[in-house]
Order: C-alpha cells, then structure tokens, then sequence
C-alpha cells in the first residue's frame, strides 16, 4: 500500500471530503435526535408546545391586550404561528450550530473530518423539528377553517433563506466561540433580542413607512412576511425591498460565515 502525503491535498480536497464523511453527518444528526429528546417525559412533543406556547402568549397580549390588527380576515393565532414557525427554526438552529463545535471537543481533537459537518447536522435538526411544529399550523387551519393561500408552493424557497441565514450566522458565531468562550452568553440575548425585533408578534405592516427600509435590514422580516405570504390568504402582495433586502444579506451572511469558519479551522483542535 502506497501513502501519498502532498502539501495542500486535504485543503484542495476539502468540498469533496464533505460528500465522502456524508455517513458522519447522518451519524451526528441522527445523534443529536436522540440526544436532545433522552430522557424527557413527551419527547418530541416539546417541538409543538414550545412554539403552541409561545403563539397563545403573543397572541393574548398583542392581540387582546395592545389590540394590534392582524391581516384581512386572517386569524391572529395562525397570523402569529405562521411566523412562529421560522422564527423557531432560526433560533433553534442558531443557538445549537452555536455551541456544535465546543460540544464536540474530544471529537475535533482525535480525527480528520471537514468540522463544516458538525454545526450542519445542527441545523438539520432544527429542520426536523420544524417539520414536526407544522402539525400545528394544521391543526389551526383546521380549527379556524382556514385555507391557506395558493402561495404556499413557494415555501420552500423561504424555507432555503431561513436554513442559510441560520447557518451562514451559526458558522460564524460557533468559530467565534472556540476563540471567545463569551460568547457563549451573547447568543441567548442575540436571540431572545431578535425574537422582540422581528414581526414575529405583530404584522410588519405596523412599523412607520419611513422606518420600513430599516427594519428591513433585519433578514428575518423579510423571511417571516414571505411565510405569511405563503400561507394567508389575506390579498396583500409581498414586499419586494424587503425581500430582496433578505435575500442579500442572507447570502452575505452565508458566504461571510463560511469564510471565516474556514479561515479559522485550522486552529479548532488547539483552541478548543
């Protein structure tokens, strides 16, 4: 048996290493599952009661409390789940590709493998989990009687833009918390801060007209009025600055995270 050792190699060879350790990413994800639902009395179920929850809260205090209008006839419950749902999936994915490459430690300092894998299987996860939480947005529409609009063959394509936002940021703050552990006390407040920032609430209708084109900047608004274009019926066309605005910084979120995470690979194993 010949063994080649070539300068370079496994660096040229790195975006095809993704597709051969394609079996690892199944094995960290499948993990990850099992992991995050052992020993807890409902399992899976907490992926529809946490955002169940959360809906009736909001709800309950911007709707019958602020008295905040909802869209055409749209139910303000399903007006609130429908942007529930990506929301939820951008801070589960965020919060756990965060904290991927520190959680895996002993894992990074024994084998060779591309560490891109370990913050995707994260977010991954977090897809399953949205998928499991859009029972609920059935369950409402039922309940309501609501049709969800024709729109909804286009939500994939916002479903995309949420999996790259999260996971171009994740990149980024998981390289940042092998190097700066404090970070690992900002990401909550990241999160929890964006939460209040975004039409998660409350329709994005409601923000002044001339504050719109800053709001925008936030890549979730333009991904949560899309979902709600998706899937209400309420005859208002999505807002195209604001969409694009997304779709920009989304992809320079993406490739500013890659970047960085690649940049700083190399010093993972010692770092960490």
């Amino acid at each position: 048996m010949e063994i080649i050792i070539e300068a370079g190699r496994a660096e040229k060879n790195y975006w095809k290493d993704l597709w051969r350790y394609r079996e690892l990413f199944y094995i960290l994800a499948w993990r990850d599952i099992k992991v995050r639902y052992k020993q807890t009395v409902i399992g899976a179920a907490w992926s529809i009661i946490r955002p169940l929850l959360t809906m009736i809260i909001f709800t309950i205090v911007f709707n019958k409390v602020a008295k905040l209008p909802s869209e055409g006839n749209v139910p303000y419950a399903i007006l609130v789940y429908a942007a529930m749902l990506p929301w939820q999936f951008f801070s589960n994915a965020l919060s756990e590709s965060s904290g991927s490459l520190v959680g895996n430690a002993n894992l990074i300092t024994k084998v060779y493998f591309p560490r891109l894998i370990i913050p995707a299987s994260s977010v991954i996860v977090s897809l399953i989990d949205f998928a499991i939480s859009f029972i609920i947005l059935i369950g409402l529409c039922v309940w309501y009687q609501y049709i969800p609009s024709w729109h909804i063959v286009f939500l994939p394509l916002f479903i995309v833009l949420v999996f790259l936002v999260a996971f171009g940021l994740g990149l980024l703050l998981t390289a940042l918390n092998v190097k700066y552990r404090d970070f690992r006390y900002i990401i909550p407040f990241i999160i929890q801060f964006g939460l209040y920032i975004s039409p998660v609430g409350f329709s994005s209708t409601i923000v002044p007209e001339k504050y719109q084109w800053f709001y925008s900047l936030n890549p979730m608004v333009g991904v949560i009025d899309g979902f709600r274009w998706c899937l209400l019926d309420n005859g208002a066309a999505v807002n195209v600055y604001s969409l694009l605005a997304s779709i920009c910084i989304t992809l320079f979120v993406t490739i500013l995270g890659v970047q960085y995470f690649r940049k700083m690979e190399k010093s993972f194993a010692d770092s960490i």
